[in-house]
C-alpha cells in the first residue's frame, strides 16, 4: 500500500482509474481534457504478473484475488473501515451469513502483528502504526 500511495503522489491522481493508459512519453492518453482510455483489468494483471517476473517472483499466486484481499485488508486494518462498509465497497452481502469477506480478511500466511502472550500485557509497546494519530501507542 505504501507503494500505491507513493504512486498516487507522484501521479497527482485525485479521482477515476489508478491504472491509465499512457503514451509513448508516459503521459494519460487525452481527448481534449479528458482521460478516455484505461487498462482493462486483465491488462493490468499481466502487466503486473511481467513485472514479478522481471524481479524473479514467481506470478502465479498473484491473481485477481490477491488485488481483492491487499485492498480488503488494507481497508480493514490501514482505515479501519467496519465489516460492513468493507461489504458494500467489496460488493458481498452486509448479512454476514456466509462470511466471505473472512477469507479476505485472515490468512494462513498472514504475518502476526504480535506475539501471543503479549494480546493482554497492556504495558506492552505498540506494534501497529496508528491511523488516528500517526504514530506507534497503545491506541493504536
Amino acid at each position: 500500500m505504501a507503494l500505491l500511495a507513493e504512486w498516487l503522489s507522484v501521479t497527482w491522481i485525485t479521482h477515476g482509474y489508478i491504472f491509465r493508459k499512457m503514451d509513448r512519453r508516459d503521459q494519460p492518453i487525452l481527448e481534449g481534457n479528458i482521460e478516455i482510455v484505461w487498462y482493462p483489468f486483465k491488462l493490468v494483471l499481466e502487466l503486473f504478473q511481467n513485472n514479478l517476473t522481471d524481479i524473479n517472483i514467481a506470478p502465479y499466486p498473484y491473481g485477481n484475488h490477491s488485488f481483492h484481499r491487499g485492498g480488503t485488508q488494507w481497508l480493514s486494518v490501514d482505515l479501519r473501515w467496519p465489516i460492513r462498509k468493507i461489504c458494500e465497497w467489496g460488493g458481498w452481502s452486509k448479512e454476514c451469513t456466509h462470511l466471505t469477506i473472512v477469507k479476505y480478511l485472515i490468512s494462513s500466511n498472514d504475518n502476526p502483528t504480535m506475539q501471543h502472550q503479549d494480546f493482554f500485557r497492556l504495558n506492552r509497546q505498540s506494534t501497529v502504526h496508528c491511523f488516528a494519530c500517526g504514530c506507534t501507542c497503545p491506541c493504536a
